[in-house]
């Protein structure tokens, strides 16, 4: 017996099978140390009617010695009272999919996930037939019906994949916490899909049109404020600020000239501050807390974006904050309105605000640009995920073939 602290607990050698070991100071409080190096602490008890049980108190690395003395102690107490902490934390685990969501999961996402929205939304939202079912009454058998629901109303496979995905997660959680014993998706597959779609980014004709409804657009709030104005300048009111003295109306067109001549996801350009813009140096830094890779990287700024970052700081009243905030100072979480309005105006179909992304990279390779500096720029971890657009330089292939006989 000892007493279970940072350092003997550390200090216990896993052995070819599990053994406990007693603290010295709170009986019935031992840590089981496992041949896989598990270390999981319990508390140990003896009911009124004279029966032994245990209690899992939680796992060492994610609790520590003295959170689990602590817990420990609670459960110990509930016995002195005649209660069964065992049979109490058993009716605890009887969550819903719901319940369990809601109560348990999204306090912990919205603590160690940046996407914990998005995550929480898939994970409940996706699957309302299965709210009510408790957790290890969800079976790949349910998904696999819930799938083929989804494959026959037109979704793509990418796009149930990422909701499965979500939900697994959240039950890798609850396997974890010891809620679930065993993981209830742990055999369901994947969908098959094409991991090297064909890329949409516009054409000429396309980004012309783009273009030239962004201005339409902003011709419109333009003279749609003069009227406005011209209402109460005849009462005596206070005028509105005169848009046709700003460079842009609002922030969807620096928004999207941005995205097309950087490659910037929605969401780095939604929290892209103005401390991570140098336009001295023509250079913005993707934080790395906001990129899905989780690493910062630099982006350089050409011509065309950089010419409306100065623009749009030039009428930004806020130079410390977001770049392009919101209502209330906090980033946007979704333009979909205006962009929708805006691709019906230009007339373009099928072409999501990723795409712009897609749309980035493919002029750069259809330019001459090698296919690991499209990778750096769009911060892919591998060349798996850049090769996509390796078939709109079909000259590079062509040059490398023909040195073959080059000499001859």
């Amino acid at each position: 017996m000892v007493r279970l602290s940072n350092s003997t607990v550390a200090g216990q050698v896993p052995r070819d099978k599990p053994y406990d070991v007693r603290d010295s100071d709170l009986k019935g409080f031992l840590l089981r140390v496992h041949p896989t190096g598990r270390k999981v602490y319990f508390a140990t008890f003896r009911l009124a009617d004279g029966r032994r049980n245990r209690v899992m108190l939680g796992v060492h690395g994610v609790v520590t010695p003295a959170q689990a003395r602590d817990a420990a102690k609670k459960a110990l107490a509930v016995v002195t009272q005649g209660s069964d902490p065992a049979a109490e934390r058993k009716s605890a685990k009887a969550h819903s999919l719901k319940s369990y969501i809601e109560q348990v999961y999204r306090p912990w996402a919205e603590t160690h996930r940046k996407d914990a929205k998005a995550a929480v939304h898939r994970a409940l939202n996706r699957f309302p037939d299965l709210h009510g079912k408790r957790l290890e009454e969800i079976t790949p058998w349910l998904i696999e019906k819930w799938r083929s629901s989804r494959v026959k109303s037109g979704i793509e496979p990418v796009t149930i994949n990422r909701d499965v995905a979500a939900l697994r997660a959240a039950l890798s959680k609850a396997v974890e916490w010891d809620i679930l014993k065993d993981h209830p998706l742990a055999k369901l597959k994947p969908l098959q899909v094409d991991h090297n779609p064909i890329a949409r980014y516009l054409t000429e004709v396309e980004e012309d049109r783009l273009r030239e409804a962004m201005e339409a657009r902003e011709e419109a709030a333009r003279v749609d404020r003069d009227s406005a104005n011209a209402w109460r300048r005849e009462r005596g009111y206070k005028e509105q600020i005169d848009l046709r003295a700003l460079p842009f109306t609002d922030h969807l067109k620096p928004m999207v000239l941005l995205s097309i001549n950087t490659g910037l996801r929605q969401g780095e350009v939604f929290h892209l501050r103005w401390k991570d813009v140098d336009l001295g140096r023509a250079m913005v830094a993707v934080a790395g807390a906001t990129a899905k890779s989780g690493q910062t990287r630099q982006v350089p700024l050409n011509r065309e974006a950089l010419d409306t970052l100065k623009a749009w700081k030039g009428q930004s009243t806020d130079h410390g904050g977001l770049v392009f905030p919101a209502k209330g100072g906090k980033p946007f979480d979704n333009v979909r309105k205006a962009w929708a309005t805006l691709l019906k105006t230009a007339e373009i179909t099928g072409f999501r605000w990723h795409d712009m992304r897609h749309h980035f990279a493919s002029k750069l390779v259809m330019a001459g640009v090698d296919l690991n500096t499209v990778r750096e720029l769009l911060g892919h971890a591998d060349l798996k995920m850049t090769l996509r657009y390796a078939h709109l330089a079909p000259h590079v292939k062509a040059e490398a073939v023909e040195r073959l006989v080059g000499n001859r």
